[in-house]
């Protein structure tokens, strides 16, 4: 049944709506277009008419009236054939029209008479003599020897013995630095000042030389890897977070013992799973560790020989997608596993290194398809993983006395970069370049009179942190180059030691104390510095010398004490007298006539003094005992 025209708006209007909705709008696409086109064409026309009487101007102004008339004449044909705005019926005006549309042309005339100078807009990118095509050949042939940052360096000092371990977070801002003094020390570059001073010093393995130290991928977390047989994760400020436990030595299958039972060689995180880790020790396994879980090990991998006997794995480390695991033997072999298949090899070549050598280390490209090797044979080589029988490349003649003596690829992948050892006094250890493709050394820098043990080259600071056999970590940056890492802190200002920070003591507060126990309000510290300046006590004040007759017991003139003073006025009396009992009775007959001290007081008992006589010395020996004789 079909409801009358008016129902609907008494409906709506009943229930308050102004309509039930409203109807789409439409666009007409041919009017449109028509009416950029027609605008186009205006702009261009006002265009060419803006250039013409800038032209003829300029021609008026250089005197040649005759030139500019012809001028004139030859631009304004095309603008009286362009059709005005209005005018577009006609099939003539349109065609003329789209050939118009867009911006103008230069002038031919100017083009032709100067060929050396370009007139209007730069000429499109695919054009061959383009700037910006010459600036990508000259950023794809530029020399990568340019790129490495070594215009400055800065040196920490670590100790006195080797730097065995570096370690950068994936955001550069921590530096940590371990070696054969069992120290592990930390370096913030934004905290520090140019006085290069650690913030934090520890030994987190007791007295175990540490051997490896990483960041995992998110930076939260550090594993140390040391010469015992437990690895330790401590956290970004060095609190321990987990330690590996330790496996049975009486066991003879190591894949039935829960963790390592000698000493330990490498370590590395794995690149995606934050909290997997990798390790290998001297009891001839590959393991893998979880930190949520320090009770057994998470997978073990164990390599052998061609007869089928346990060897030693040297080093270690995980592919750059996560999925390999590649060990390095001291019977020269590498071994590489799939992560989830640790029974057998996936890749494997016998004869990589020199037998009964220590591999030191293992690194894979950034393209994830090159295997760098550091071997104990003084040498260093590269290999495709997907053809793995035969070497790509190889140097010889690089030595290396220590067993964890690293290498590393260029940010771009272009350059490898190892270091080399000397021995003492034998000249200078030295950090080398060489190119990936070819191998042939691009350049060198020459580090320190020790051996360069580390190279460390991250890619995010653009820096190259290396670790040196005399106990220094050096980092090689460019002001242009780099990103800052270094660049904060050699730009600090040394900070001062403040006096008053050692003269101030604690204040305690005591609100309820009595007046009299009391510690009075805290000052500032200049004003009890200088209450404390004026405590002889605090202040450690000497003594001054004494000036004048004497001040508070103490005699000034003549000499410190009281007994140099007795000395001088009293016992050395002018009168010398050789007998002191004729000295004394000297005043006997003054004291006889003029009593005044003892006598009054023994006047009535004993009137007349008595002396003792002098007796000669023949009596004193006849009558005397034995025992009262003077002896001679």
């Amino acid at each position: 049944m079909e409801r009358p025209g008016g129902g609907e708006p008494e409906l709506a209007a009943t229930m308050g709506f102004s309509g039930f909705g409203k109807k789409a709008r439409t666009f007409d696409f041919n009017a449109m277009f028509e009416q950029t086109r027609r605008t186009a064409v205006e702009r261009s026309r006002k265009t060419l008419e803006e250039r013409e009487n800038e032209a003829a101007q300029k021609e008026k102004e250089l005197g040649s009236q005759s030139d500019g008339v012809d001028s004139r004449a030859a631009v304004s044909r095309p603008v009286e054939s362009t059709p005005s705005s209005s005018s577009g019926s006609s099939d003539s005006e349109d065609s003329s029209d789209e050939g118009l549309i867009g911006p103008p042309l230069p002038p031919q005339g100017s083009v032709e008479d100067s060929d050396d100078e370009l007139i209007g807009p730069p000429l499109p990118p695919g054009y061959k003599d383009s700037d910006e095509e010459e600036d990508d050949t000259q950023e794809e042939d530029e020399d990568p020897v340019k790129k490495i940052p070594d215009s400055h360096e800065i040196t920490l000092h670590h100790g006195t013995k080797t730097v065995s371990a570096l370690g950068l977070d994936p955001s550069g801002a921590r530096l940590i630095t371990g070696g054969y003094d069992y120290d592990v020390r930390f370096w913030d570059f934004a905290g520090m000042d140019a006085s290069l001073q650690a913030f934090r010093s520890l030994q987190p393995c007791e007295c175990h030389q540490i051997k490896s130290l990483q960041y995992s991928s998110t930076g939260d977390v550090i594993l140390v890897v040391a010469g015992n047989s437990q690895a330790k994760v401590l956290d970004r400020d060095g609190f321990p977070v987990m330690e590996c436990v330790k496996g049975d030595q009486y066991i003879v299958d190591m894949a039935n013992t829960k963790g390592h039972t000698a000493m330990l060689n490498s370590g590395c995180w794995h690149p995606k799973i934050k909290e997997e880790f990798l390790t290998c020790s001297n009891d001839g396994t590959v393991r893998t560790w979880d930190v949520t879980n320090d009770k057994k090990h998470k997978g073990v991998f164990k390599p052998r020989t061609a007869q089928g006997k346990r060897v030693i794995p040297t080093s270690c480390t995980y592919s750059r997608d996560g999925k390999l695991i590649a060990a390095g033997c001291q019977d020269g072999s590498i071994q590489i596993w799939d992560r989830n298949m640790n029974v057998h090899t996936k890749f494997h070549c016998r004869l990589a290194h020199a037998p009964s050598t220590d591999t030191s280390c293992l690194t894979f490209s950034y393209d994830g398809t090159v295997l760098a090797t550091r071997g104990g044979d003084d040498t260093l080589k590269t290999w495709d993983i997907r053809q793995f029988k035969t070497h790509l490349n190889s140097v010889a003649s690089l030595p290396s006395f220590f067993p964890m003596t690293d290498c590393c690829f260029s940010p771009d992948d272009k350059l490898l970069v190892t270091g080399t050892s000397v021995k003492k006094g034998h000249g200078n250890g030295k950090l080398l370049f060489f190119e990936r493709e070819t191998f042939k050394k691009v350049y060198e820098i020459d580090v320190t009179d020790a051996s360069v043990v580390r190279c460390l080259w991250h890619p995010k600071l653009n820096q190259i942190m290396v670790g040196t056999g005399n106990g220094l970590a050096k980092v090689y940056y460019d002001p242009n180059k780099s990103q800052r890492g270094a660049k904060l802190c050699v730009v600090k200002t040394k900070r001062k030691e403040r006096q008053a920070e050692t003269l101030t003591q604690d204040y305690i507060i005591t609100p309820h104390a009595l007046p009299m126990f009391r510690e009075p309000r805290q000052r500032s510290t200049r004003k009890q510095l200088e209450k404390d300046r004026l405590d002889p006590m605090k202040s450690h004040k000497p003594e001054p010398p004494v000036a004048g007759p004497g001040r508070g017991g103490r005699v000034g003139t003549h000499g410190g004490t009281l007994s140099s003073y007795i000395v001088k006025n009293i016992a050395l009396d002018k009168t010398d007298d050789s007998n002191p009992r004729e000295a004394i009775l000297r005043h006997a007959k003054e004291a006889e006539e003029n009593p005044y001290w003892v006598a009054p007081a023994y006047s009535k008992t004993q009137p007349t003094t008595v002396f003792a006589e002098v007796e000669s010395d023949e009596d004193e020996t006849d009558d005397k005992p034995e025992w009262k004789k003077r002896k001679i």
